[in-house]
């Protein structure tokens, strides 16, 4: 029989997974919510609901965070980038391998997300370069972040289920635990994606392949809806300011440029005056230009030309956001992008669509390509800002301590060094780590504040008090000993296998990290009373959380390559499929050989 308790907590539990699945709240809020809910409904204590923030799990993250921020600063990983670049050849095996290979090994010492961010345009100029699809190359990379992960103790999940396992008086993870198991895993994917799974990739057309401006204008369909209009004397618009005029905010339609005479202002600035007899180049619906027109505006043709969209000369260059976007949720306009970067944005890509119209009012979302108009200097000046990604070649992102590269490298390998060897506490060495990254000049303080995904660390903090309450109330150890009695009879391989099947697809819709929060204390519950490793289960469940192959939205990474590479929802489960297959009987397989489990 249920007690009360426990009755709370399974409401708390599948509120928590609805909120996460279904409604827009954000995930970390989300977490701080279900924090105070279990603290005061008396389930848990005060102390037990504020023991997140001062978790090793956290102070782990936060000096991972820091680190892998010094090495992009110091241009560690740029460089890496650079040389991928250079020898990535042009055979499509071949780069898929390097570019895979490259993920996994940057992902053993560095987040997901990040190695994943700094490799992004690296393999698109690469693309570009090669004539290989880029659609043929970013799952590949975005996967191999993934199973990189999986062999190394600095991911998410796996610092949570070792910190799961220390509440329970039980002996931690470490980087040895992770190493052999998820290294057999490495190879059998890359072996996989070669053999089998580059075959199911699409062979699609880019955003990222459209190198020349006629390619961009036809990829994000512009021709369609771009439009010239002259002002006449009495129009709303005459001597007024760009950013008085309304345009954008009233009727949702971009200025591209604003013909003066022989005077040609590409883009024009928001404080720019529109005189009578100006002409002027818009972007937007038809039945917007039909508005504008009764604002005393002259339709002069029904649709620009080509070849009268090329005598404007645009400069054309896509942005895309990245995960730890400050951009993120905000809209261009609460951005003030236009008058910050001196760029016009005039299309937006998003799940291989192209949106011409409101840009400015979309909140964005992590992958969203932007397509900006404006000059070179200040697309470089863009790229020098770490809120954007520019994919292209000619935009190099701007390294701001390259002679401090070799000492952040050092400092890394020591804190590596010693937490394979297990020589102090892991939180303090990365913790250490980090704070030696700023003594050594190699990171600012101020960059130190910017490097933490706050985002991770509140959602981390708000979510383990829910893991306590489920052992508190014995719920765990209750849904555990129903576990044990269903499969009692079988090996207990098959109990991994379940466990495994079950946290990878709940990883699918609500990430990784809360599913080894969730699942992780019945899993663990569960190898307890059928006399299974709880270390080698641990191991099985932080692996199934990053076995994220399915769909897009169940890891940053794979969301990041959505508008790059073109793909759509379906793209991933086809190839995704087979990679998880591949995981979990590999998984099993290493089960056998390094933990002696039949």
């Amino acid at each position: 029989m249920l007690s009360a308790n426990e009755i709370v907590l399974i409401i708390i539990i599948l509120t928590t997974l609805a909120l996460i699945a279904f409604s827009h709240i954000a995930v970390e809020l989300i977490a701080l919510l279900i924090l105070l809910v279990l603290n005061f409904s008396g389930i848990i204590d005060s102390g037990q609901a504020l023991s997140g923030f001062s978790s090793t799990v956290v102070i782990t993250l936060i000096g991972l965070f820091v680190i892998t921020h010094a090495l992009e600063e110091t241009g560690v990983i740029q460089w890496v980038a650079t040389k991928l670049n250079r020898i990535g050849g042009k055979s499509e095996v071949r780069l898929i391998t390097l570019f895979m290979a490259a993920g996994a090994m940057l992902s053993l010492v560095m987040n997901n997300v990040a190695a994943g961010a700094v490799l992004l345009p690296a393999v698109v100029q690469v693309a570009q370069v090669s004539k290989v699809r880029a659609s043929k190359l970013l799952i590949p990379m975005s996967f191999g972040t993934l199973i990189g992960g999986m062999a190394t103790y600095l991911t998410t999940a796996n610092i949570v289920m070792s910190e799961l396992l220390r509440d329970r008086g039980l002996p931690g993870l470490n980087m040895l635990d992770f190493i052999p198991t998820g290294g057999l895993i490495v190879i059998a994917s890359v072996v996989y994606m070669v053999l089998v799974g580059r075959r199911l990739l699409p062979e699609r057309e880019s955003i990222t392949q459209a190198t020349t401006r006629e390619n961009l204008q036809q990829t994000y369909k512009l021709d369609e809806r771009m439009w010239s209009v002259r002002v006449s004397p009495k129009s709303r618009l005459a001597n007024t300011r760009l950013s008085e005029s309304k345009i954008g905010e009233e009727l949702g339609l971009s200025v591209l440029a604003i013909s003066h005479g022989r005077q040609k202002l590409l883009p024009p600035g928001s404080d720019q005056m529109i005189y009578p007899g100006d002409q002027m180049v818009l972007l937007g619906r038809r039945e917007r230009i039909e508005m504008l027109l009764e604002w005393g505006t002259e339709l002069l043709n029904d649709e620009l030309t080509g070849q009268q969209i090329r005598n404007f000369h645009f400069d054309l260059t896509e942005v895309i956001i990245p995960p730890r976007s400050t951009a993120i949720d905000r809209t261009l306009e609460q951005l003030t992008f236009r008058s910050r970067w001196g760029l016009t944005v005039i299309a937006l890509w998003r799940e291989g669509r192209s949106y011409r119209t409101d840009v400015g009012k979309m909140p964005l979302r992590v992958g969203d390509a932007l397509l900006v108009a404006g000059h070179p200097a200040r697309v470089q000046r863009l790229a020098d800002n770490v809120n954007y990604i520019i994919p292209h070649r000619g935009y190099p992102s701007y390294t701001l301590r390259p002679d401090k590269a070799i000492l952040s490298i050092l400092i890394t390998a020591i804190v590596v060094f010693i937490a394979i060897l297990e020589l102090l506490p892991l939180p303090e060495v990365m913790l250490s780590g980090a704070v030696a990254m700023v003594l050594t000049g190699c990171l600012e303080m101020r960059a130190f504040y910017e490097a933490i995904e706050w985002r991770v660390i509140f959602l981390i903090a708000g979510m383990l008090p829910l893991s306590i309450a489920m052992s508190e109330t014995g719920l765990a150890t209750r849904i555990g000993a129903e576990l044990f009695m269903l499969l009692s009879g079988y090996s207990p391989r098959i109990l991994i296998a379940g466990m495994f099947i079950l946290s990878m697809l709940v990883t699918q819709i609500i990430g990784g990290q809360v599913s080894a929060l969730i699942i992780g204390p019945i899993a663990i519950n569960s190898a307890l009373q059928m006399g299974i490793d709880p270390s080698a289960m641990a191991v099985a469940i932080a692996i199934a959380c990053s076995t994220a192959f399915l769909t897009p939205i169940a890891h940053p990474v794979n969301i990041l390559m959505m508008g790059p590479g073109g793909y759509n929802f379906g793209d991933f489960f086809k190839v995704g499929l087979g990679m998880t297959m591949v995981t979990l009987l590999t998984l099993l397989i290493a089960m056998d050989i390094f933990w002696n489990i039949h």
